[in-house]
């Protein structure tokens, strides 16, 4: 991906993907919704935490769906977006790697403005769901694994933080291994560079994602986190 930036048009280019990307990731759809339905800040409520799972608890059902879908559209047009505009640059990588790195670049645009939304003082969620359609969107197999991972540890502890880590967790893993033995190994439709530069903008997402829970650990770690509950909608 390093060889992009000898070109003066693709940087401008990579810098268009991140500034679009990071915008679309600031529209906090908690905030929104929870405003339309209660005409309070989410922030204010529950966790203060302004992601779908304080939505859920504090704002009933149907607010948290849709702000898991709000959230969850915002990260796939920013990839979309991402994806077209790298396909358009100047450079060695085959177009598919072009593509790859544009949406992997935007996903992580995205999920920095949604848990550092410009528009709502740089305080957002945890970004959970970004990284979930980040996943789905480029990469559907290790989407799987992690939801895998995430769904059978909610089923057993009916707790979201710990399942949001370990599932965290396990997308890194996840995507160098399909990346590398799949992607690179198998169809060689990518090169070694492609599975370094997509393991590493992971590793960061994934990182970011469990930082954000430290107070969620340190509940965890004294017995103390609460099981999703969830408050009927009025």
């Amino acid at each position: 991906m390093l060889g992009l930036f000898t070109d003066l048009s693709n940087v401008l280019k990579i810098v268009i993907v991140m500034i679009i990307a990071y915008l679309l990731g600031s529209i906090n759809v908690a905030i929104l919704i929870t405003k339309i339905f209660t005409g309070k800040d989410i922030r204010t409520m529950g966790s203060g935490n302004a992601g779908f799972t304080n939505v859920m608890r504090s704002v009933g059902k149907l607010a948290g769906v849709l702000t898991f879908i709000g959230d969850f559209l915002k990260c796939v047009i920013a990839i979309v977006i991402g994806g077209l505009i790298f396909k358009t640059m100047n450079g060695t990588a085959n177009p598919t790697e072009l593509s790859g790195y544009g949406r992997y670049l935007a996903g992580m645009c995205c999920f920095i403005g949604h848990i550092y939304p410009i528009y709502f003082k740089f305080k957002g969620g945890k970004g959970v769901v970004t990284m979930a359609a980040l996943a789905a969107v480029i990469n559907f197999p290790v989407f799987a694994v992690s939801f895998l991972t995430f769904a059978v540890t909610f089923v057993i502890t009916k707790i979201v933080s710990i399942s949001s880590i370990l599932g965290s967790c396990m997308l890194v893993v996840s995507t160098f291994l399909v990346t590398y033995f799949y992607n690179y190994k198998y169809l060689g439709a990518v090169s070694f560079e492609y599975v370094v530069t997509v393991s590493i903008f992971t590793l960061a997402i994934s990182a970011t994602t469990i930082i954000k829970h430290k107070d969620n650990i340190k509940r965890l770690l004294k017995g103390e986190e609460k099981k999703l509950e969830l408050k009927k909608s009025k």
